[in-house]
């Protein structure tokens, strides 16, 4: 088997793992187990659980993104049905990343700043993309021009994340994704001329 098959070997008995059982009662001789590897392997690749935990979210994290590329990139939607696209495709994306659920718990967040440049780095992305969005309706007249759009899009990224806790840890989003257009609608009013 490869050094590349190994490592995938690893990261996806460590995010079943993980997703199953939480970052705190999941061990590296679980995970050495379930991939069927020696546990030395695991630290081969890997220097901590930590790092493991890392490469599971980062792949989580691409998967978003390369989703929501997707519809960023569509030359055939306009930017009021792309923003409505990528919020939906967001939520239920992140809805099935439990690892990265896991990073929204009071504890973990407090004690574990490991996962910090993770979530940075996806804020930054979001950020850029969503702009892109924006200033596509803009360009095309279908926005009002947005003078201080940062600050927009960081409250925005604010709102997103607020949600993410109630959605994803207390189980709502069953309950709430069915009125994601209405609430998507609203804010595409407010941009819409």
């Amino acid at each position: 088997m490869s050094i590349d098959n190994t490592k995938e070997s690893i990261l996806s008995a460590a995010n079943r793992l993980f997703s199953h059982f939480g970052f705190h009662k999941t061990s590296m001789d679980e995970i050495a187990k379930i991939a069927r590897k020696a546990k030395g392997s695991l630290y081969y690749h890997f220097a901590s659980k930590e790092e493991l935990f890392k490469a599971v979210i980062s792949k989580e994290m691409d998967i978003l993104k390369n989703q929501l590329e997707i519809i960023v990139d569509n030359p055939n939607l306009i930017a009021a049905e792309k923003l409505k696209k990528y919020l939906v495709k967001r939520m239920e994306i992140l809805n099935s990343a439990a690892c990265y659920h896991e990073t929204l718990k009071a504890d973990f967040f407090e004690h574990f700043h490991f996962i910090d440049s993770l979530r940075t780095e996806l804020d930054n992305w979001e950020k850029e993309n969503i702009k892109k969005i924006i200033r596509q309706g803009i360009d095309a007249g279908e926005f009002y021009l947005v003078t201080e759009i940062d600050v927009m899009l960081d409250v925005f990224l604010m709102v997103l994340k607020g949600l993410e806790i109630p959605f994803f840890l207390q189980d709502k989003y069953k309950k709430y994704s069915p009125h994601f257009d209405n609430l998507i609608n609203i804010l595409n009013k407010g941009l819409t001329r």
